[in-house]
């Protein structure tokens, strides 16, 4: 594939676009190869590229601003910490003038700092402290998916936190002990062991949770063994009014149920909100039991209706 050349591209698993060929007979006498930096254009860090796998990364880490600034917004964004009004604009504004450089430093923010920012008003930056504030009352999934370690999900976050309960626990386990948790293999594993054995790492926590960052543990993933949801996997789609897609997800999961973005032959259930489309339509050409939104709430108050064997566990 060269600059300038059309493709044909198809939807990959659940949204993700993939480059199926190149049609040869529209390359442009224009088109050239492809170069990958050796070098970070922003921190001039060596760029590194696994053999087997297609991105290329610079090796600055968290010394690398750009890397910094993505991480800070990952750890802002609705499904991590879900700081309301904390765009990716001010949050670049703020790493420029080097007023923040860690998740615990948005703890330390002041209205009248913010106030002074672009596009700031002084009640702006009032919301702004107070939804600060009021993020400190997380989960410990969410936190977990928010410390953005790498190939960790909210899928994957969520099975750490069922099955070690605490933080300390993950942070106390070694690389053949997070392999135990489902649907983790051994590349992830090493993956969140060299994190949490980082002292950088563990200083960030440490910072966090000194500004008043917290959660409660939760129940090991044990105790739910008896739910009749547990091992079954459901996919939400549409539009749901009594809550959002991510309440609904959690509120699965927290029954011990799996999350898909995909329907196949394995989904125990769909869940159809309002302008449900295309996965409504594979659910029924496979003959998936599709709920509405009542349904789903029965199911979720009385444990619901069963639907054959639970799926066994992919392999990682």
């Amino acid at each position: 594939m060269r600059v300038g050349d059309t493709v044909i591209v198809r939807r990959a698993g659940d949204v993700i676009p993939e480059v199926v060929s190149v049609v040869h007979d529209k390359r442009p006498p224009t088109a050239s190869e492809v170069v990958l930096p050796t070098h970070c254009p922003v921190c001039g860090s060596l760029v590194l590229r696994v053999a087997g796998e297609a991105a290329a990364r610079c090796t600055g880490g968290f010394t690398c601003r750009a890397q910094r600034q993505e991480s800070l917004k990952h750890f802002a964004s609705r499904r991590a910490l879900d700081i309301e009004g904390l765009g990716d604009k001010l949050i670049e504004q703020l790493v420029e003038r080097g007023r923040v450089s860690s998740p615990a430093d948005f703890y330390t923010l002041t209205a009248p700092e913010l106030a002074q920012l672009d596009r700031m008003g002084e009640k702006s930056a009032a919301n702004l402290v107070a939804a600060i504030a009021k993020s400190k009352h997380t989960t410990l999934p969410r936190f977990l998916y928010a410390l953005g370690i790498r190939d960790v999900g909210e899928a994957t976050a969520l099975n750490l936190a069922r099955h070690f309960g605490s933080l300390e626990a993950l942070m106390r386990s070694d690389e053949h002990a997070i392999q135990q948790v489902p649907d983790v293999g051994p590349i992830v594993a090493a993956h969140i062991a060299a994190f949490f054995g980082s002292e950088e790492h563990r200083s960030v926590i440490s910072a966090l949770r000194s500004k008043g960052v917290k959660w409660p543990d939760i129940e090991k993933a044990a105790a739910d063994a008896a739910s009749p949801l547990a091992g079954r996997t459901f996919v939400v789609t549409g539009t749901l009014s009594s809550m959002s897609r991510e309440q609904a997800q959690e509120a699965l999961t927290a029954r011990g149920a799996k999350v898909a973005g995909s329907v196949s032959r394995k989904t125990s259930f769909v869940i159809a909100g309002n302008e449900a489309g295309s996965k409504l339509t594979k659910a029924q050409e496979l003959g998936v039991p599709v709920l509405d939104e009542d349904e789903f709430l029965k199911l979720l108050n009385a444990g619901g209706p069963q639907a054959g064997p639970p799926a066994k566990p992919r392999a990682s």
